[in-house]
């Protein structure tokens, strides 16, 4: 068992000041777990869990069921019944405020649709990922690159077992979840896109090469990658451009946000199948990415990539208040500085710049710019503030 000490102090936090609280991410990713552990501070606490038809069946006067309850109300998989966050608008805003509201969606608030509306001001979201370096350790750095961070997968008693896991995984959301949100793209189809955008990993969209790809328009194959991302299965990396003379990219870059799911779309099951696959850099580059990210603690306003027409490109821009930092990620033990960072120090006007690198030493390059030791992340990147 690994303990969320973070996550369970972040929710507490908000708890105590906003009447209702979400937590949102992929499925299976340790929500419900969090939940469960922050409801032990409450002296009352209900559980309500929307997969469960005795639950809806308790539900069907929404009102009647939720407005007498008191202390921490958890209203589990709550893109089921959307409905109810009109509900738990109007409980909301009561003045004695006998409970606070947890929800916990698998889905982005944009593909709820409604409960940016109906709760607007009384609403905290938290996105939960799964286990990051900082929680498993780097002694099993290499271990969470393979598996990937769902806990579940990481956590299986063998290879075989997390390879199963993720199988199944992929399976169930295609054939289940897409389903129940009301998205009516046969599994297959939605299958071979994901599976198609896996190879595109860590690359710009091309929205006309997919829509070429499977004879259709560009706006449907956009649709198929904002449902991917809205269900947190897919990360898009906005583009950055500044008013300079260089023509800049302005399409977003992609990434499959689990390594673990990445790897089982390529059918690899071990460490020595990554280590022969002609994907593996692009699979380090979106694994330290995630690293990079989570140990910032960063917003995802405050991230983008960089890219010229030109060649010259920055994989990872981070962005808050005056800070601004930039990121190469490179799988070599001897990183050197490239032109493209170059350009980007100056173009950008960095305040740091770092080669994340496989290798275990970290050391200056240059003024400003630092190889950085994916090893040494925890200990030589402190979260921004």
């Amino acid at each position: 068992m690994i303990e969320r000490i973070e996550y369970i102090n972040k929710i507490k936090e908000l708890l105590k000041d906003t009447p209702v609280v979400a937590l949102i991410g992929p499925r299976q990713v340790g929500k419900t777990t969090l939940a469960k552990m922050v409801a032990q501070d409450f002296h009352e606490k209900t559980f309500f869990d929307l997969e469960n038809p005795t639950t809806l069946a308790r539900l069907e006067d929404p009102m009647l069921s939720l407005q007498d309850l008191r202390g921490l109300v958890i209203i589990d998989e709550i893109q089921h019944l959307p409905e109810l966050f009109k509900i738990i608008r109007i409980l909301a805003d009561r003045k004695d405020m006998p409970c606070r509201f947890l929800v916990l969606g698998s889905a982005s608030p944009a593909l709820l649709r409604q409960s940016p509306e109906s709760l607007a001001g009384r609403i905290a979201y938290l996105e939960v990922h799964g286990f990051s370096l900082a929680e498993v350790g780097i002694s099993h750095l290499e271990e969470l690159w393979l598996r990937g961070s769902f806990p579940r997968s990481f956590l299986a008693s063998t290879t075989n077992a997390s390879v199963n896991w993720r199988r199944e995984f992929i399976r169930t959301f295609l054939e289940r979840d897409l389903p129940q949100l009301g998205i009516e793209i046969p599994a297959i189809t939605m299958r071979r896109f994901w599976m198609m955008l896996a190879h595109y990993h860590g690359q710009i969209w091309n929205g006309s090469e997919f829509a070429r790809a499977f004879g259709m328009s560009d706006s449907t194959i956009r649709r198929y990658l904002d449902i991917l991302t809205a269900t947190f299965i897919v990360k898009q990396i906005p583009p950055w451009w500044e008013n300079i003379s260089k023509r800049q990219v302005k399409s977003p870059k992609v990434y499959i946000n689990d390594s673990g799911l990445l790897h089982t779309l390529f059918g690899l099951n071990n460490k020595e199948e990554l280590a022969n696959h002609p994907k593996i850099g692009a699979s380090w580059e979106g694994f330290a990415l995630n690293a990079v990210m989570n140990q910032l603690n960063v917003q995802p306003e405050e991230v983008f990539f960089w890219g010229t027409h030109s060649g010259a490109e920055l994989d990872l821009l981070i962005m808050r208040g005056n800070i601004r930092l930039g990121f190469e990620f490179k799988r070599t033990v001897a990183p050197k500085i490239t032109k493209s960072l170059r350009i980007a120090m100056q173009d950008l006007n960095l305040s740091q710049g770092y080669i994340v690198h496989a290798g275990n030493e970290t050391f200056p390059l240059a003024a400003n710019i630092t190889a950085l030791s994916i090893t040494q992340i925890l200990q030589k990147l402190h979260p921004l503030t």
